[in-house]
């Protein structure tokens, strides 16, 4: 490995000598054409007054040529030096970079300081060094998350189903262990939905099977078809909203009303309210989702939208950390957003889009 990096390194050594070269000489070809018009000019003035151009002459004429010509190269050498660093530096970040090094950061020193266009380059090439290192973070954190959300479902039924071989089980364990491999087949049955919905919705650019549709009955089927969660657990739904028309994609929005009033059951402690509201602004319509309960840190706001990320790091509750990524990219095909806003004890989820 060492012998391949020194090889590498030699390359760009050879590479950046090669550039200096060429580019000296492009300096010294302009400074040898003006020495050769500067020596014609005086053989023309020469010419016009009616003098000749003795041996002497020539002689030292060639020999200025040949002092100007060594003159000029060495001079066009040291100059390419300065305007090629910042080149320098550039490549030597962009290597870091592709070497997968992403605290390189470039900084040009010296008058280039002062220079916008400098600072222009330096602060684009920052920004993309530090977007790609977060970009590494969540891969890792996904990769982490993704292998553990499915490993623990497996691993839980793969238990209990040999548990069950025990023949001196009784029926009442035998009950809850059918019982706990029945909603972990649930649970993993989610999950691998929710990302065949996310995988779906991040290839998409643009929203197709656009209609319009009543959106507040939308919401209220919604509710509807989560009434076994909220019931069960004595959590009433209050609904605040007239009826309210949009046009957008049917059953993608589906999704997005399914996963927030989901996730407001899910973190809502038993025999409270969730509350769901409809803003109609006339030129877009504001949907909120609210429920009581432990407040998220505000240094998590941002990150919950984000692939299988968790404020509870311990995995211990059943969310996977994938409803609300597909509940804002969605938001984001129909070129609206979505928001938390956490105050009081409540968590309030508001999606915006166009009307």
């Amino acid at each position: 490995m060492t012998k391949q990096k020194n090889d590498k390194r030699k390359e760009d050594i050879k590479q950046r000598t090669s550039l200096t070269l060429i580019f000296s000489a492009f300096v010294f070809m302009i400074l040898l054409i003006a020495v050769i018009i500067a020596a014609g000019a005086v053989f023309l003035i020469e010419a016009l007054a009616g003098q000749t151009a003795t041996i002497d002459t020539w002689l030292i004429l060639v020999l200025m040529v040949g002092i100007s010509a060594v003159m000029g190269y060495s001079f066009s050498l040291i100059l390419s030096i300065f305007p090629l660093t910042p080149i320098n530096n550039l490549i030597n970040g962009m290597n870091r970079l592709a070497g997968g090094d992403f605290d390189a950061r470039l900084k040009f020193g010296g008058i280039l300081s002062n220079n916008s266009t400098f600072n222009e380059i330096s602060d684009s090439f920052n920004r993309m060094a530090e977007e790609l290192g977060n970009t590494e973070l969540l891969r890792s954190d996904f990769v982490n998350n993704f292998s553990h959300e499915f490993k623990t479902p497996i691993v839980s039924i793969a238990g209990f189903a040999k548990l069950l071989r025990q023949e001196d089980l009784s029926d009442e364990d035998r009950e809850s262990y059918l019982a706990i491999i029945e909603e972990e087949s649930r649970r993993l049955s989610t999950l691998a939905t929710n990302i065949l919905n996310l995988s779906k919705v991040e290839r998409q650019s643009v929203v197709g099977d656009i209609s319009r549709f009543n959106l507040s009955e939308q919401i209220r089927t919604t509710v509807l078809l989560l009434e076994d969660k909220w019931a069960r657990r004595g959590i009433v739904p209050v609904l605040d909203f007239d009826e309210v028309y949009i046009e957008a994609n049917e059953e993608l929005l589906k999704e997005v009303w399914v996963n927030l009033i989901d996730n407001a059951i899910k973190y809502s402690p038993d025999g409270m309210e969730i509350e769901i509201r409809i803003l109609d602004t006339g030129d877009s319509i504001s949907v909120s989702v609210t429920n009581t309960g432990e407040e998220i840190p505000e240094d998590a706001r941002d990150k919950i939208f984000v692939k299988f990320y968790q404020v509870d790091e311990s995995h211990s509750d059943e969310g996977n950390g994938v409803g609300l990524a597909v509940v804002k990219r969605i938001a984001e095909l129909h070129r609206g957003g979505v928001k938390v806003d956490c105050r009081d004890g409540k968590n309030t989820f508001t999606v915006t889009l166009p009307k």
